[in-house]
């Protein structure tokens, strides 16, 4: 079960997925919403927070999160004082049901990750791709477009194309065809 608790929030926030089974996991709790609220709605506890990457629209209501579910949060970047576990690049994440690793994906932000299960068909893509060959800014500071361009061919490289879901960090998550969305992206982003 993945849920996209930030779906009709009319704030500026991130998509915040829940993703429940034998491990429950909120994927980046967003900002400027009751998250709280959101998740108790569905499940009593947290497992862990894990980051796609730290921008403020991402992690706005992380403080919220800890304090109520008194969970441990899991990033790329260890040395932030609000993160518990660093995950490197290709480190095993549990999240739901099934296994995913996790990409380091740098080119949005240094320290993006994207996760992808090939049990599940899943891939959450942060701010690194969306719908329709759309991509991440890289006009803001740590942003850089080649290496955006390397990372979406990582992922393109990474992924199964019988992909059947792409969860993004803002906008629709993807169920039709996302491997073309990806492939897309890498286009749109190119040319850029």
């Amino acid at each position: 079960m993945i849920h996209n608790l930030a779906q009709g929030v009319q704030a500026f926030t991130s998509n915040a997925f829940l993703v429940g089974g034998d491990r429950t996991v909120l994927v980046d709790p967003g900002a400027n919403f009751d998250v709280v609220s959101a998740v108790r709605e569905r499940v009593d506890a947290l497992d862990a927070v894990v980051l796609t990457h730290t921008h403020p629209d991402h992690v706005g209501n992380l403080p919220d999160a800890v304090d109520a579910f008194d969970t441990e949060v899991w990033a790329f970047d260890g040395g932030r004082d609000d993160v518990d576990r660093a995950i490197a690049d290709e480190d095993a994440v549990a999240l739901g049901d099934h296994e995913y690793v996790a990409l380091h994906t740098p080119g949005h932000k240094d320290d993006h990750l994207c996760f992808y299960s090939e049990g599940a068909g899943v891939l959450f893509a942060g701010d690194l791709i969306f719908q329709h060959g759309s991509f991440g800014r890289t006009d803001l500071e740590e942003g850089d477009r080649a290496t955006l361009v390397e990372s979406i061919d990582r992922v393109a490289d990474s992924v199964s194309e019988d992909l059947r879901g792409m969860h993004t960090g803002h906008g629709p998550s993807v169920v039709d065809d996302p491997y073309d969305h990806i492939e897309l992206a890498a286009e749109t982003a190119r040319r850029g």
